[in-house]
This record gives C-alpha cells, structure tokens and sequence, in this order.
C-alpha cells in the first residue's frame, strides 16, 4: 500500500504516510500545562502506527478559548511537560509536530485565562483583551463554560502585529527544547493567521492589509521566524474554503489570496503544506446561507506546491486517501475522527481491521463535569492482530 511506504519530510522520515491531524482536546492541566493523560493519548497513537502527529492546538500565548484546559506552549514548565509527552511518543518510530496556535478574535474576554493574560507580564506574552487584525467580530461562537454561553465579541485592533511575532519563535524555541521533530503554524480554521488572510476578517489599511501580498504578510513572517529554529522541520495548515468561525472570500479572491501565500511559503523551505479539504460539519449558517466558499481546495491550490510535501485532511476514507497517495495527488493524509476513536487506527488499516468503534461527538472536547478520560483515552484498540 502506498500509505506505508516511508516519506521524507525535512531533516526526517516518516516510516508510512497515514498522519494524525490536530485536535483540540483540552485535557490539560487548568493551568495549561500538558499532563499524563494527554501523555497516554498520544503514547497510545503512537503505538498504534501514526507516521506523524501533530499535536492539537498549542497556546503561544495565553487565551480565553472555547475550550478550556488546552494546553500552550510559552513557559518553561509547559515545555518540560511537552518534553516528557514527545519523548514517550520517540520510543515508537512516530515522529511528532507541535501545532502553534493563536486565537486572534475567537476567543471571550471573561474566559479564565483570557482575564489572567490581562494581569501577565506583557514581556512573555501579548496580555490584554481580545485582539485581531481589525475590530470586526466573528459572528457565532459558543463559549458554554460561562454564564448565558455567549458568542464572540468585538476586539480590539492589533496597533503592530509585529510585536505578536516574537511570541511564535519563543514557542518555536520551546517546541525545539521539549524534542519535537518540528512545528505547523496555524493557518486555518479563523484563527489569528487566517484572520489576516481573510479580508471578511482584515479590513486594515497598513502594510498588513489591503492587497493579497498585504493580508499575506504576517502568516509569511511569522513562518520565517519559525524556519529560523527549525529550519526544514516547518508545516502550514490552511483551511481556504473557510467556513468555521465565519471565514470565507468569494472564490475569485479566494483563489488569489492561497494561491499566492501558498506560493511564497513555498519558497520558504517548509517541510509540508496542508490544505484542509471542505468539510461540511465544520460550516456554519450565517442569515440562512452555509458560510464557505466550497471548492476543491486540493485540486485548486495543490499545482502551486512545487517544494514542501502537500498532506491533506477533512473527511478522509483510508481507501481514499490511498487512492491520492498513490496517484502522487498527496504525500500523506492526516487523520482527525478515525483516530479518535481507534488509538490503533494505522494498525488496523494496515492488517485490514474493521474501523467499528464508534466516535462519540459529545466527549471530543471533554467536558468539566465528566472524567477527563471519557471519550479520550478509553477507545479500545483492536483485539487480535495475525
């Protein structure tokens, strides 16, 4: 199968081609700081035959998000946490990413953590309330930990985006310290780099928005800091059909705006390029229209990578996903769900096991009042390999 073949990506190689995807699973610790059970979820992915996980999003700074509990990645004790995860993930062939997460907008001012930022030193991390790009609003959102699960709420404008840049490259320098084999920049899902891109989300005037090259300039940055410390070992996800947190440009200017980032990143270096594929569970009804620009965004966007390898994920069958890997379409495909719910999900695919666990939607995110392992770390691997 063309899935388990080995790929070289950077300065390493994967032993097959069937990745886990980041998933925000806020298990850790309430101060932020990974834990050992997210040390058994990972360790258990592993083991069952990951080639490459990319851990789910990692706070580079301290944030108000939807999900409580999910763990950064700028302090020294979050990094020796990281250390103990990824080097028990190393005593497998695995390799691993740390995914570098920056909420910009899609985040709440009363979160727990968000109000701690406001009190933190600014020499560390960028404190204060809700910023973005431009002071425009994501409509939607549900914040169900505070009272009344309110929405998203208006920020306030970034006066330089130049000084959140630093706050990556700290988290780079700690993701390097804690063993990574390298990191993926965020680009997607409405978060703070792909509110830049976006020009629903980026209305500035300034050398950081306006014009394609414009909005384009602080994912671009940001990423050339990031080769700085890890040189090849750097990966992208971008999501362009939007959607999720009301993202999305008509298709026209959707095009141009990927094709050219995705083009200069390209140039950078990079070890991979994601391109998140439509996936209708993660669109949202706006004024009774599906927010996304839907489109195939492999087929769109996939002729302008020319050097990094280009993964997908979104909905993905392993028969599917053998079939682009094996037609030289995708490198590798990640998978989010079916690992889940199958800690062994490689294995199976491997010795053609049956996928019948079912995943359970309601215990993705955890949840406060229940066991943290529930829906975590107690799916069960298959029982009985040949």
């Amino acid at each position: 199968m063309a899935l388990f073949t080995p790929l070289t990506l950077g300065s390493i190689t994967l032993p097959n081609r069937i990745g886990m995807s980041a998933l925000t699973r806020n298990r850790a610790d309430v101060s932020t700081v990974p834990n050992p059970l997210m040390k058994e979820y990972y360790l258990q992915r592993a083991a069952g035959g990951a080639g490459l996980i990319v851990t789910e999003g990692t706070l580079v700074t301290r944030q108000g998000t939807e999900w409580p509990q999910a763990p950064g990645i700028w302090n020294e004790e979050q990094t020796a946490a990281w250390k103990s995860i990824v080097d028990a993930i190393h005593t497998t062939e695995t390799k691993v990413y740390c995914q570098l997460w920056h909420l910009g907008r899609a985040n709440h001012p009363d979160a727990p953590e968000q109000i701690k930022a406001g009190e933190a030193s600014p020499t560390r991390e960028y404190s204060g309330p809700v910023y973005a790009p431009s002071a425009l609003s994501a409509r939607g959102g549900k914040f169900r930990f505070l009272p009344g699960a309110p929405g998203y709420v208006t920020p306030t404008e970034i006066e330089d985006p130049a000084t959140l840049i630093p706050l990556f490259k700290n988290a780079a320098i700690n993701a390097k310290e804690a063993g990574f084999d390298g990191v993926e920049l965020h680009g997607a899902n409405g978060y703070l780099i792909h509110q830049f891109l976006d020009s629903t989300s980026n209305a500035r005037t300034d050398k950081w928005g306006g014009s394609v090259e414009n909005r384009a300039r602080f994912g671009l940055e940001i990423l050339k800091v990031l080769v700085e410390v890890f040189g090849a070992d750097v990966g992208v996800k971008l999501s362009p059909s939007g959607g999720y947190n009301d993202m999305g440009m008509p298709l026209p200017e959707t095009i141009a705006t990927y094709n050219y980032f995705i083009s200069e990143a390209d140039k950078l270096g990079l070890s991979y390029i994601l391109l998140a594929r439509y996936v209708p569970a993660l669109d949202m009804e706006i004024d009774g229209k599906l927010r996304a620009t839907q489109h195939d965004v492999v087929a769109t966007f996939r002729p302008a990578i020319t050097h990094a390898r280009v993964f997908s994920n979104g909905g993905f069958t392993p028969a599917e996903a053998e079939a682009l890997v094996a037609a030289g379409t995708l490198d590798g495909v990640l998978f989010g769900v079916l690992w889940i719910a199958h800690p062994d999900l490689a294995r199976r695919v491997r010795h053609g096991k049956p996928l019948d666990n079912t995943p359970d939607p309601k215990t993705y995110y955890g949840h406060l009042d229940r066991p943290a392992q529930l829906g975590f770390t107690d799916y069960p691997a298959f029982a009985g390999y040949d």
